[in-house]
């Protein structure tokens, strides 16, 4: 195959018309200046076959007319883009490169450069954004993008950059917190969100060591409210600088935010859970950390931890965690939640419930960490309704007696058993 047939099987010398292939370009150049032998020619036309078959091969069929046409497109474009992109459009600088390196090896680089493109994410959720790389799933697309113009890479380019700073801008401040991006795909926010949180949180309080969970939260805007004069936003000295440009677009958001949040008539709660500021900041849904926070503010519930002066409804920890609910189902559940503590992540907003991971968790941090059955025992006696408090000693009593051998093994079988214990005696959410 000569140079000419493969830029354009009708033409019988290469063409200077200005709407030629950057590829083309460089080769006419490459061949005017000297830079290209013959022997490189060769070996360039040695190589575009043998190129093609491998393309027309990974997207459809090697031994079919309109695949291998295609294929031959896709070498011309793929050395193309990643000339192009590697050498600024310089026709001098892609020429040498045609010489120093195999023409498969240019294509290569154009398929890798369309690969991270198409691994790049489209969405800062976290939940949206697919951390594999390149699958075979998205060959497809590849197939797309093997024929787009430099102009179109470029411009999707300029659009997923920013989402990807973004989420490495989160990813980074939220690591300081031991928190990965499998936590906050389990949360279900964005990027935006935790570099919000991220910005008050370091500004309001630098040595901070958690990150907020509902409450803390509220005690950190709560903070804020008690600061006048103007607020600045800081981000920790070693925050990667390439990076800022993407949390500056973020930061403007928090100082129009800051009126309101700073506005005491607003009921604080409501106002985090209105339209305008719902998910607009991250927080981590940590039941058993929202019970500590409480069992630890009950200056205002006069009654302490005397069963016999308890209210009859149970103290306000107590309607809170329990949301009602007074089935001993979710009552079991709540308490296997108290004793033991599944990892944030798979801990649901609503204590009565387990989801199928969380039930997994819990037993992993038993066979770890041992069933503690006393800190239900005290969060009962504590909180729970007076008259009912002998009622659900007793049923966790029974519970952990009956089950305790079972939650405790930690061979498959046992684990098994344990998992098909928790779907019969706890909720359990599909």
């Amino acid at each position: 195959m000569s140079a000419s047939a493969l830029l354009s099987p009708a033409a019988s010398a290469l063409s200077l018309h200005d709407a030629r292939p950057f590829f083309e370009k460089a080769l006419v150049y490459g061949v005017q200046h000297g830079l290209l032998s013959a022997a490189k020619l060769d070996a360039i036309c040695t190589e575009a076959p043998k190129g093609m078959v491998q393309i027309a091969r990974y997207f459809g069929n090697e031994n079919l007319r309109p695949d291998l046409e295609q294929a031959r497109l896709r070498i011309v474009n793929l050395v193309s883009l990643y000339l192009l992109e590697s050498c600024g459009g310089d026709l001098h600088l892609a020429a040498q490169s045609l010489r120093d390196h195999s023409l498969l090896s240019r294509s290569k680089g154009g398929s890798e450069m369309l690969k991270k493109l198409i691994s790049m994410p489209q969405n800062t959720h976290f939940a949206m954004h697919d951390r594999e790389g390149f699958t075979e799933a998205q060959i497809p697309q590849l197939a797309k993008w093997s024929l787009q113009s430099h102009a179109q890479y470029q411009a999707e380019l300029a659009v997923r950059q920013p989402i990807g700073q973004l989420i490495d801008a989160a990813l980074w401040l939220a690591a300081r917190f031991d928190l990965h991006a499998d936590d906050l795909e389990e949360a279900g926010t964005d990027a935006e969100a935790v570099i919000r949180t991220a910005l008050l949180l370091h500004t309001l309080t630098p040595q901070a060591q958690q990150w907020p969970d509902s409450v803390g939260f509220e005690a950190l805007i709560g903070a804020l409210r008690k600061k006048t004069g103007s607020i600045s936003l800081t981000l920790p000295t070693q925050f990667p600088a390439t990076l800022r440009p993407a949390v500056e677009r973020v930061r403007a958001s928090v100082l129009s935010d800051l009126p309101r949040l700073r506005d005491t008539s607003q009921n604080l709660r409501t106002l985090l859970r209105s339209p305008a500021f719902s998910g607009h900041y991250f927080w981590q849904e940590d039941p058993l950390a929202e019970i500590d926070h409480y069992h630890h503010s009950l200056d205002d519930e006069a009654h302490g931890h005397d069963p016999a002066t308890a209210p009859t409804s149970g103290s306000k920890t107590w309607q809170r965690v329990t949301q009602g609910q007074s089935d001993e189902h979710a009552l079991l559940t709540l308490f296997l939640y108290l004793s033991v503590g599944a990892p944030k992540r798979y801990v649901p907003a609503d204590k009565t419930l387990l989801t199928e991971k969380a039930a997994v968790a819990l037993l992993r941090s038993i066979q770890q960490r041992g069933l503690h059955p006393t800190q239900a025992i005290d969060f009962i006696r504590s909180h729970a309704p007076a008259a009912h408090q002998d009622t659900y000693c007793t049923l966790w009593q029974s519970f952990v007696e009956e089950s305790h051998r079972t939650l405790c093994g930690d061979h498959h079988g046992q684990r098994q058993e344990a998992l098909a214990l928790l779907r019969r005696e706890c909720h359990i959410m599909d």
